[in-house]
This record gives C-alpha cells, sequence and structure tokens, in this order.
C-alpha cells in the first residue's frame, strides 16, 4: 500500500526570523511620514539608508552598518533636495553611490563617503531634471553600469545614463495613470509595471513597446505591485473586490489567467514584496502590518507555496532588504531585513537551521556581483528581449576557501569570461569551461571576490 506524500519536501521550510538584540538596532530615528507607498529604506553591504522627517525640503540618513545604537539628532544627513524625498536606491555596482527621488521632480544621485558622512551632504554628484511631477519611484538598472530609471507622477517612465546626465529613453504614451511600482527583469532586458488603472505591463524600454499587458490583475483600487522572478515569470500583490490582500503569479506567454492566485486577509496595508533569486523566496511585507510573510515559488502546482509568518509587536513603517552579498553564511543566514518603526530601525534575521558549521553549498548558489555586465552606452545597443532565464549578470560566489585555478581573461567580441575555456561566443555554454563562472549555478565556483564576467 503506498501513502501519499502529505509534507513537501524544502529545506526552507524551517527558515525562521529573529531580531537582532536592541543594541544592534539603530535608535532615534525620525522617519518620514509622507504619504507614498515606498521602502523608505535601502541597504547594502556597506550603508544604511533611511527616509527621515526634514523641515525645509526632503532630507536620508546615510549610516555605515556598524553604527548601531542611538543615533544623533545631529547626525549629518544627505540633503539636497527642496521637497520630501520618496525614494532612495543603492548603486547594485558601487556601495558608495545612491539615487533619490522627491517631491521637487529631481532625481539626484550622491557618491557617499568611504567612511560614511561627516558633514551634511547637500551637492549630489548629478540631478537628473525631466519629469513635471513628483518623482515617486528610482530603481538601477541590474546588469548595466551608471543607468537608473526614474518614474514620476507624471505618468513618465525615464532612462539615464547618470554618467553623461542625459536620457537615454523617455517613456510617455505607455501608462495612463499613476505608477506604482517597476522592476527590472534579472537581467535588465525588460522591466515590469503596476499601474493605478489596475493593469500589469510588461515593457521593452529599449524599443518602447508593450511586450504584454493583463488588465485588471487585481480587481481592488488600492495600490498593487509587480515584479520579475528568475524565471520570467511576474509576481504580483494587490487587492480583490472585496479589499482582501491577494499575490498572483502571471505566465508572461499567457496572462489570461494566473498560474497561482492567494487571497490573505482584509487588513488594508499596501504588500511591498522582496523577492530572493537564489531561493525562489518571496517575503511579503505590509505596511501597518506587524508580520512579514514568506512563500517558495516553485515550478509545481500551486506554485506559491506558503512557509511560515515572523510576526512581532511593533507596525512597520517601511522595510529594507540586505543584497546577499552583504550576509553572514556561516550563521546560515538566507535574508536579512531592516523594519522601520517609528524612531528606529530593526535588523531581522532569516535563518536556515543547519547543524553543521560548514558551508553551505546548497543555500548558497552563485549570486549577482557588484560588477556591471555593460557600460551604459553598451546597452542601448544591445535589443533583445528575454522571459527566459537571464544571461549577462556578474556572477559572485560566497564560498570563501576555494579557489580553482584561474587562467589569463580572454574575450570574444563582448562575450567574456574570467577563467577557464569558455567554449565558442554566442553559445550557451559561453563561460562555463573548467575553472569559469558558470550560468546557471554550478559547477566550478569562484571565490568570494573573484568574479566571472558574462555578456547578455
Amino acid at each position: 500500500m503506498s501513502f501519499r506524500k502529505v509534507v513537501r519536501q524544502s529545506k526552507f521550510r524551517h527558515v525562521f526570523g529573529q531580531p537582532v538584540k536592541n543594541d544592534q538596532c539603530y535608535e532615534d530615528i525620525r522617519v518620514s511620514r509622507v504619504t507614498w507607498d515606498s521602502t523608505f529604506c535601502a541597504v547594502n553591504p556597506k550603508f544604511l539608508a533611511v527616509i527621515v522627517e526634514a523641515s525645509g525640503g526632503g532630507a536620508f540618513l546615510v549610516l555605515p552598518l556598524s553604527k548601531t545604537g542611538r543615533i544623533d539628532k545631529a547626525y549629518p544627513t544627505v540633503c539636497g533636495h527642496t521637497g520630501p524625498v520618496l525614494d532612495i536606491d543603492w548603486c547594485p555596482h558601487n556601495d558608495e553611490v545612491i539615487a533619490s527621488g522627491s517631491e521637487d521632480c529631481t532625481v539626484m544621485v550622491w557618491q557617499i563617503p568611504e567612511n560614511g558622512l561627516a558633514s551634511p551632504l547637500t551637492e549630489p554628484v548629478v540631478v537628473l531634471e525631466g519629469h513635471t511631477k513628483r518623482v515617486g519611484i528610482v530603481t538601477w538598472h541590474p546588469t548595466a553600469r551608471n543607468v537608473l530609471l526614474s518614474a514620476g507622477c507624471d505618468n513618465v517612465v525615464l532612462i539615464w545614463n547618470v554618467g553623461t546626465a542625459e536620457e537615454l529613453y523617455r517613456l510617455d504614451s505607455l501608462h495612463p495613470d499613476l505608477i506604482y511600482n517597476v522592476s527590472w527583469s534579472r537581467n535588465g532586458s525588460l522591466f515590469c509595471s503596476a499601474c493605478k488603472d489596475k493593469s500589469v505591463r510588461i515593457i521593452d524600454p529599449r524599443r518602447g513597446t508593450l511586450v504584454a499587458e493583463r488588465e485588471r490583475a487585481h480587481e481592488g483600487a488600492r495600490p498593487m505591485r509587480a515584479i520579475f522572478l528568475a524565471d520570467g515569470k511576474v509576481f504580483t500583490t494587490g487587492f480583490s473586490r472585496m479589499s482582501e490582500r491577494q499575490l498572483a503569479l502571471w505566465d508572461p506567454e499567457n496572462l489570461e489567467e494566473p498560474m497561482a492566485l492567494q487571497e490573505l486577509d482584509s487588513s488594508n496595508g499596501a504588500l511591498l514584496p522582496f523577492y530572493d533569486p537564489d531561493t525562489s523566496m518571496v517575503y511579503v511585507c505590509g505596511k501597518g502590518d506587524s508580520s512579514i510573510r514568506y512563500f517558495e515559488i516553485t515550478d509545481e502546482p500551486p506554485y506559491i507555496h506558503f512557509l511560515n509568518t515572523f510576526t512581532s509587536k511593533e507596525p512597520q513603517r517601511g522595510m529594507g532588504s540586505m543584497p546577499k552579498r552583504g550576509l553572514e553564511v556561516s550563521k546560515c543566514e538566507i535574508a536579512r531585513f531592516y523594519k522601520l518603526h517609528e524612531r528606529k530601525c530593526e535588523p531581522i534575521v532569516m535563518t536556515v537551521p543547519r547543524k553543521s558549521d560548514l558551508f553551505q553549498d546548497d543555500l548558497y548558489p552563485d549570486t549577482a556581483g557588484p560588477e556591471a555586465a555593460l557600460e551604459a552606452e553598451e546597452w542601448p545597443a544591445r535589443r533583445g528581449p528575454q522571459l527566459g532565464p537571464p544571461r549577462g549578470l556578474h556572477i559572485h560566489c560566497l564560498r570563501s576557501h576555494r579557489r580553482p585555478h584561474r587562467q589569463p581573461h580572454r574575450s570574444w567580441g563582448g562575450w567574456e569570461a574570467g577563467g577557464g575555456d569558455a567554449g565558442a561566443p554566442g553559445t550557451e555554454g559561453a563561460g562555463q569551461g573548467a575553472g569559469g563562472a558558470h550560468w546557471p549555478p554550478g559547477g566550478a565556483a569562484w571565490p568570494s571576490g573573484e568574479r566571472g564576467r558574462l555578456g547578455p
């Protein structure tokens, strides 16, 4: 007699969240009260940035991660905007560069000193002016250096070359209403957006065309969000007609019906999704909630698998997520969130319980590294949307104790591999020779600090 498997097997089934001790929190931070559904927080392996209350303009704090405890009220801020700051985003290719969007209709890019701020920073490196209404969204391109996307309440999406401060693309006819959020695909060839007209759109910015559109992705009138997953699928959060919060998974090849649709609860806070492509996990944080729900996305029905909920007492005003490069692999830490309270920021560590102290290969596949695959000038010339698995990412290995043999750097007209016999240009095997960086993850891995380079 055969028994059907009752419990789904998953190595992330027992992931648990744990807040850090009080002395490791960031106390006495006056988090912004502006009415905008942004995360209000951005973090990288060097700095924590939080949008704060400021008189006479907009400002945000930038703190070295080590500066925990009470933050002096006189601590210097980044304060060059003349209106409240609405969104901030760290550059994925330079841990000392951050972009900010504001109600003053401008986008500013800032260079943070290596050791943090010693005095107020009022002069940005670049000011990007092109929007006619407040700028609520800024997000860096994942693979091309110095390419920044901004979206404003004028329903316009602008893509900038930050190095020259010029517009690369202006997309002003694709969104008839307010844009709630924008998310790049893993290799940066496409982006998806959620709009107030209840539509989710997939857009090729270099062609200026709509690749796919789903009208009324969620029936409710409250804000929704859409993010790209690593395999090209789209994950959305929103509200039903009865104002129940929902999650949905969509296949861009067929947007008629969602692959999966789940209802959560009837709270009214917007759901902010955070995606980890290495573990295929989505963490969902509701504004005003006191919990973080996390799910695993798989290729098998029902596709969205609920794992667990981290619950605390205080509601969250915003949330930041640490890139994989900043996690402690020795403690099996797979995610770290920075939860904003009214007057403090509290790190929350997500851990997979393991007995062994050895490096856990299955938890830490090769991840996106800090090196850009393309320069801003190269990106516009390379067209061709991809909805499948990404190519064109810098690969970064979190393992530090294995050192493969390295060979001299080779390149073939834009296809490059950091060592190994990388195969013919343009083939699926490019960059997958002996000792080279592999994509998809697997095979020989780079030690920490050494990256293979693959062109898109």
